[in-house]
């Protein structure tokens, strides 16, 4: 018995070596929420949270997920009917990934990488084109196809984070056919420091995790080549010296007036003027321009480095992010792949694994830190987690004698709590959160 307990516990502390194994947010209990417009109420929609379950074997692992995050969804104020539904998908990543070393490898419409919570990462595109036969846009909802259908590569490609800026929710995500996905960082709008949509206004400020400046980004998922993904900070350093910074796009706005020739030079079909379609408003307004620091990305939107996650180094992407922290093309991985990319997604496992059962081998402290704070205008302490919440956290809200008045969690893949305070007095209070009996206090007052 000795042996075998002997063998498991080294089993899972091989598998916390291996972030492609232990990274993902497990649940198997918890189901979602969205709003609708108009409406601060959260309706149920009964689809179980983040991931289900984590099967590994030599050269993959296997994610069973549903595609829709614990943090609500909606409301989509362009109109979009659908809502975030089952995906029933399972993810399989490469635990081996490799560089490209042939021809690059373009990212593709739809699914190109996953979130740690099982949510799809498309790229910067929304299949909506220049038609420079017609002069008019193609492809999407209202146009007329483009020629050669929705996988074709035209001269002139939308840019969906600006297209779309109205059809996406407070944590910049949308469904396309119930695909719930982002095609950019997965923080709230409301978080931001300068606020380009205003969605929030009505509803939680809730996404996958919160930016701070002052910690390395969390690890976020990965792409369909194998290779990490992380949020907008990282070290200035490849070698992880240097502290702390935002890591930055080596893209920039290209300095043109007329849509002629793309960045390389090549004569292509003209574009829309520049007057009717502002520059920024296609892929190809942007070009890549390689610089010496290191916290500059590659034309993929990645570099090899050192994480927290993969001390030894490796090749990473990052949810790029302006000093705004807006996003910033091409805001998570392309226009094309540095690894070798496959299809990850199947329905199917053809190999035998093991399952991965999370557990948590390092309670030392808590993974995160927060800022509680009234907001009066509805009557409600607001609790907002910082970086990444990747452990169920209690929220207590505690009387100076000791008595506890309120009580919630905050789920993994959440970052916010709120909680009702019309029934509590002017005066002190303490908000306490716990994660695996560890806890952070802080005092906040109450005054109408």
């Amino acid at each position: 018995m000795k042996k075998i307990t002997y063998i498991l516990l080294l089993n899972i502390i091989n598998c916390f070596s291996q972030p492609e194994i232990y990274s993902w947010l497990q649940n198997t209990e918890t189901t979602g929420n969205y709003y609708i417009a108009g409406s601060p109420v959260l309706v149920p929609n009964n689809i179980l949270v983040n991931c289900q379950k984590v099967q590994f074997s030599n050269d993959y692992v296997y994610v069973t997920a549903t595609g829709v995050p614990s943090y609500p969804t909606g409301p989509f104020l362009d109109g979009n009917p659908s809502n975030a539904q089952n995906q029933a998908v399972i993810f399989k990543i490469t635990r081996n990934p490799q560089q490209n070393l042939d021809d690059l490898t373009y990212t593709t419409p739809g699914n190109i990488g996953v979130f740690i919570n099982g949510v799809a990462l498309f790229d910067y595109r929304d299949g909506v084109a220049w038609n420079s036969n017609t002069n008019q846009l193609c492809g999407g909802p209202g146009n007329p196809p483009c020629p050669g259908g929705f996988l074709a590569e035209m001269d002139w490609n939308r840019d969906a984070i600006l297209a779309e800026m109205e059809g996406f929710d407070c944590a910049k995500g949308h469904p396309a056919m119930g695909n719930y996905h982002h095609h950019q960082n997965p923080s709230a709008f409301k978080l931001d420091r300068f606020l380009v949509s205003h969605v929030c206004d009505l509803y939680d400020s809730e996404g996958l995790y919160v930016i701070d400046s002052t910690a390395h980004s969390p690890l976020l998922g990965y792409a369909f080549d194998g290779f990490p993904i992380y949020g907008a900070y990282g070290y200035q350093n490849n070698d992880g010296s240097g502290g702390v910074v935002r890591i930055e796009s080596g893209y920039n706005l290209r300095s043109i007036t007329e849509r002629t020739h793309h960045a390389d030079g090549t004569d292509v079909e003209d574009g829309p003027s520049i007057s009717e379609y502002f520059l920024g408003y296609f892929r190809e307004d942007y070009e890549f321009i390689d610089q010496d620091e290191d916290k500059y990305l590659d034309e993929h939107n990645g570099r090899l480095c050192v994480t927290p996650e993969y001390p030894e180094g490796t090749y990473a992407y990052f949810c790029t992010v302006d000093e705004n922290w807006n996003s910033k093309y091409p805001y998570a991985v392309g226009p094309t792949f540095y690894g070798e990319y496959s299809n990850s997604m199947t329905n199917n496992i053809l190999e035998q694994t093991t399952t991965y059962y999370q557990t948590n081998l390092n309670n030392e402290s808590l993974t995160v830190g927060f800022n509680a704070f009234i907001n009066k205008s509805s009557e409600l302490i607001i609790v907002q987690c910082l970086g990444l919440v990747k452990e169920n956290t209690k929220v207590n809200v505690i009387d100076l004698n000791g008595k506890i008045l309120k009580s919630t969690q905050i789920f993994p893949g959440q970052t916010l709590a709120s909680i009702d305070s019309r029934a509590l007095y002017n005066g002190l209070y303490i908000i306490e959160i716990i994660q695996n009996n560890k806890r952070l206090i802080k005092k906040l007052a109450i005054s109408r």
